[in-house]
């Protein structure tokens, strides 16, 4: 004789909000909020059922979710990136090289700038000469001297602005790699340090420079 469909299926049974003791052989709606036991038709406890979340609580375990998975990802790019700068820099001579360079080709667009500058500067010494023809007349000053003084301001000016910007850029490369000393100064003490995390840190770095020079974004 074939066993009743509940039998095979299993009994559902809870206590709902009004303690009300329910059985049914399929999940009870009236304790979605609440746990369920499924049992054997010999009265064994298959499983539990755990309250069904509501969408706004399924909301906040997704979000919860992914923001634990944002943050595992964020580390794990810094410890990318830390291999980058440990394969980059593997001692502070490298490092002092690299800023060094960075700040003479700065040096060097900045000196041709303060060229180009006395040039201008020269140029308008020669402009004003000529003015004092004009002196007692300016409206006597040729359209051709009058062109020639506004492109020497206009060409002066955007050349201060140009300096400028380029002392401004030193001082962010310096600030780049004043930040960047201080995490290397970090990871060199780990490579240093006698302990199995230091040895797993010289592991690391090991592999990664063994990989091949890493180009880094700046």
């Amino acid at each position: 004789m074939a066993a009743p469909a509940w039998a095979q299926q299993g009994i559902y049974t809870c206590v709902d909000g009004k303690g009300r003791r329910i059985t049914a052989d399929r999940p009870i709606p009236e304790c979605i909020d609440r746990e369920q036991a499924e049992m054997s038709s010999g009265g064994l406890v298959v499983r539990k059922i755990g309250p069904s979340l509501t969408a706004q609580e399924r909301a906040q375990e997704e979000a919860k979710a992914a923001k634990a998975q944002e943050e595992r990802n964020r580390q794990a790019e810094e410890r990318r990136r830390e291999r980058v700068l440990l394969a980059r820099y593997p001692d502070k001579a490298s490092h002092d090289k690299e800023r060094a360079q960075a700040l003479a080709q700065l040096d060097d667009v900045i000196n041709a700038a303060n060229r180009h500058n006395s040039d201008l500067a020269t140029q308008r010494k020669a402009i004003d000469q000529e003015l004092e023809f004009y002196k007692g007349d300016p409206s006597r000053i040729p359209p051709k001297l009058k062109r020639q003084i506004e492109e020497n301001t206009q060409q002066a000016e955007g050349q201060r602005r140009f300096v400028a910007n380029q002392e401004a850029e030193k001082k962010r490369v310096n600030a780049r790699f004043d930040d960047e000393l201080v995490k290397l100064k970090a990871l060199w003490s780990q490579l240093a340090a006698p302990t199995s995390g230091g040895a797993a840190s010289a592991a690391t770095a090991t592999t990664a420079a063994a990989s091949g020079p890493v180009t880094q974004r700046r």
